[in-house]
């Protein structure tokens, strides 16, 4: 493999795991401060995605479709937790997963009966398409390279946030001891609503970002749901550094694994048996991956020991 698309893919790595982050960040925060278990964060990321393609194909403005994505999530996410999950914040574990699994259900269905069963393409905007040449002559679409400069800058949002304004310190009071600042006069209802429709809003905006890059179809947030878990028990629960750094791990796993490990077995065997092999082992490795951090480590990376 040449120097260019090792260079490539490890650019593709942290678009990747950009999009797992916007993704993540909400559902480690929404489970680090709560305690719920949300099943349906995945639904949140689809609906952002369906939102952003019928915003764009009626306006045809790529801003405005990406702006209706993190706004109709975030409502969602709002709707469905003053209607549904904070009567399930005192429950145990297995009823906050089958009431949220109910709610896949719902808004798969939902969403089937609203959109249809064909999938809905979302365009990159023209001022978005195209390369761009970064140092060294390599060139990289202008719109992954946006995605990941996107990201980092909401990333970087999310942490001023956490760390510099009152609503963080109570978000960050709430995760160490809820019922304390509900004593101190805080309204723990409302803190609730607006972070779980923050972590929804996130999810929703990384949908409508991938809904450029694939189509946009019922039950496509149910893998980027299983990788968001993933990258939250690396990373740590409730840490938004943990789970940016997951994300990127996780990401750069993906897209280097399934591009080094075929040319490993190249080395061993045929092409048609090196291939087969080492895709079959790429998709394992971030999960190996897990397995090793949380034997070092079975907090996480960033998270709080016990």
């Amino acid at each position: 493999m040449d120097f260019v698309l090792l260079i490539e893919q490890i650019l593709n790595g942290v678009q990747f795991g950009i999009m797992l982050f916007l993704a993540a960040a909400g559902l480690t925060l929404v489970f680090g401060v709560m305690g719920l278990i949300n099943l349906a964060h995945g639904s949140l990321f689809m609906i952002g995605a369906f939102a952003a393609a019928t915003v764009a194909g009626w306006t045809g403005n790529f801003v405005l479709a990406l702006v209706a994505s993190l706004a109709a999530a975030a409502a969602a996410g709002a709707l469905v937790e003053i209607t549904i999950l904070r009567r399930l914040y005192n429950r145990d574990h297995l009823d906050q997963v089958l009431a949220t699994f109910a709610l896949i259900l719902i808004f798969s269905e939902g969403t089937r009966w609203v959109f249809g069963s064909f999938p809905l393409y979302l365009n990159v905007p023209a001022y978005l398409s195209g390369p761009v040449t970064l140092p060294g002559g390599i060139q990289y679409p202008l719109y992954r390279l946006t995605i990941i400069v996107i990201g980092l800058g909401l990333a970087f949002g999310l942490r001023l946030l956490i760390l510099k304004t009152r609503i963080g310190m109570q978000i960050r009071a709430g995760q160490s001891d809820r019922e304390m600042i509900a004593a101190l006069g805080v309204n723990i209802s409302v803190l609730y609503t607006l972070l779980f429709a923050l972590g929804a809003g996130l999810a929703g905006l990384a949908g409508g970002l991938l809904g450029a890059l694939q189509s946009v179809q019922v039950g496509m947030g149910e893998p980027i749901l299983i990788l968001a878990f993933v990258v939250i028990v690396i990373g740590g629960i409730g840490s938004v550094k943990g789970a940016l750094v997951a994300s990127i791990l996780v990401g750069l796993t993906e897209k280097l694994g399934s591009v080094l490990l075929p040319s490993i077995f190249k080395l061993f065997l045929s092409t048609a048996d090196a291939t087969l092999m080492g895709s079959a082992l790429a998709s394992m490795l971030i999960y190996i991956l897990m397995a090793a951090v949380l034997v070092w480590r079975s907090t996480g990376l960033y998270g709080a020991a016990t």
